[in-house]
């Protein structure tokens, strides 16, 4: 199997509510004009919005929803310190829950969390030893 990751589903309560978040509070641009799923190109691969219940049955899985943290953060990677700040500022004003506001990370960059209004998590970060390409892709300095 090839080493990558091609798509990220996110199961959203409320898909009118979580296109708006994204598209008119983000800014992001939808790749399609399906009414049941909205798939949004991130550079080398894509994310996607999909009502909960629907992803869960797609899934085989039972629809009921846990409480707490699901284990899993989505990354958001600037190319600077002041990136990081300006983006979770955007994301506040589109709606975001602040979780944690950027501050300087034991691993020697600068981040910060946000919640979506379905609660998924994202962190923005800066990180001194990454480069980001114009298509958003990532290069990693490796550190001894």
């Amino acid at each position: 199997m090839d080493q990558r990751i091609s798509m990220v589903t996110l199961g959203v309560s409320d898909l009118e509510r979580a296109r708006r978040f994204y598209e008119d509070g983000l800014g992001w641009k939808r790749g399609n004009a399906h009414e049941e799923v909205a798939f949004y190109q991130m550079g080398g691969m894509v994310l996607g919005l999909f009502g909960r219940d629907a992803l869960a049955r797609d899934a085989n899985l039972p629809p009921e929803t846990g409480t707490g943290f699901g284990g899993v953060a989505l990354a958001y990677n600037v190319r600077g310190r002041d990136d990081v700040d300006a983006a979770m500022a955007e994301a506040k004003a589109a709606g975001a829950t602040i979780l944690k506001p950027a501050e300087v990370a034991f691993w020697g960059g600068y981040s910060g969390y946000f919640a979506d209004p379905d609660g998924h998590l994202w962190e923005v970060a800066w990180n001194p030893f990454w480069t980001i390409a114009d298509d958003g892709s990532v290069s990693m300095q490796r550190q001894e």
